[in-house]
């Protein structure tokens, strides 16, 4: 009797850790089995842009979203287009889609305007990058992600005046780009000298390139340029050379020619937003948003700089740059 007693304790006890792990199995968050794939199954993100595929800034916007994708296990969808009016369809197109994400660069808030409030209206949860900071909160994205322009130009202009520079070409490639213009009026906040704008065409290099070395030599008091593109840096580093002009020489924005340029004491530096993050940061947050309804920033932007690269960094950020990540 004793040894069927005990026996039949042992097949109870059985039946009730058998009971127990099933119970416990049951209630075993999903996002613990299956990862990021899991916590957000079938989750798809549009990333739409005002900068063109080919540019060396916007690929690398693009290869942090899309390595962020893949970390996480969900869809990106990376689209652009400089023209306001386009990109506001493809947002809408976007929303009609049912992305559970959106990410957008505001070069011009006021022409997406209409757009993204469709966005927020269907719940879709909106990030802004890169420009357009001012506009973000006002118009319902969640965050921001990009740096101060007003800040990151007074940085430039700084080190521009302790260049000796006194006068200062500040040449914007994008007509009615707002956060262009708060980089120009920044610099000329810490100058302390004069800042005049030239406007050209970033679809035009060889016809900005002529523009800007027509401009040093008519004008030879200017003795600074200032770019705001990478791929403007480049043509401002060969207008100078062609006009052979000694002013000084800092740009926004990094390339691989960019940095090949400063270690070679062709350009001063670079103002670096890090835009790889513009790209991973947005994915990682509306990922976060979707698997765990967090916010980030607490309504203020999150800051990917301003850093800077100088010739004492470039051979760093150099390998950095080659592999696509700066």
């Amino acid at each position: 009797m004793k040894r069927s007693a005990v026996a039949l304790v042992a097949v109870v006890l059985a039946a009730v850790a058998g009971c127990s792990n099933s119970t416990q199995q049951q209630q075993t968050p999903a996002s613990s089995q299956g990862g990021a794939a899991a916590a957000a199954p079938g989750a798809k993100f549009a990333v739409i842009t005002h900068g063109g595929a080919g540019d060396a800034f916007w690929d690398v916007v693009k290869n942090g979203a899309e390595a962020a994708g893949k970390q996480y296990g969900v869809t990106v969808s990376y689209q652009s287009d400089g023209d306001p009016g386009k990109q506001s369809q493809l947002i809408d197109q976007a929303v009609s889609e049912k992305v559970d994400g959106i990410v957008v660069s505001m070069a011009n808030p006021d022409a997406l305007k209409e757009s993204i409030g469709k966005a927020v209206a269907a719940h879709i949860p909106v990030i802004t990058i890169n420009s357009g900071a001012d506009k973000s909160k006002e118009f319902g994205a969640i965050t921001h992600v990009g740096q101060s322009e007003d800040v990151a130009g007074r940085g430039a202009g700084e080190r521009l005046k302790a260049e000796g520079v006194t006068k200062l070409l500040c040449v914007i490639h994008e007509a009615g780009n707002v956060g262009l213009d708060q980089r120009c009026g920044g610099a000329a906040e810490t100058l302390g000298g004069t800042v005049e704008r030239l406007q050209v065409d970033v679809g035009n290099l060889a016809d900005a390139t002529s523009k800007i070395k027509a401009k040093l030599q008519s004008d030879t008091s200017i003795n600074g340029v200032l770019t705001l593109n990478p791929a403007i840096a480049i043509a401002a580093r060969d207008a100078i050379a062609d006009a052979g002009s000694q002013v000084k020489l800092g740009t926004f924005d990094l390339s691989g020619d960019v940095v090949s340029a400063i270690e070679d004491g062709q350009i001063l530096f670079a103002v670096d937003q890090q835009q790889y993050l513009q790209g991973w940061l947005p994915i990682t947050f509306l990922y976060l948003y979707k698997k765990n309804l967090n916010t980030v920033g607490g309504g203020l932007p999150v800051n990917t700089g301003p850093g800077f690269v100088t010739k004492d960094n470039a051979a760093q950020v150099a390998k950095l740059a080659s592999a696509g990540s700066r």
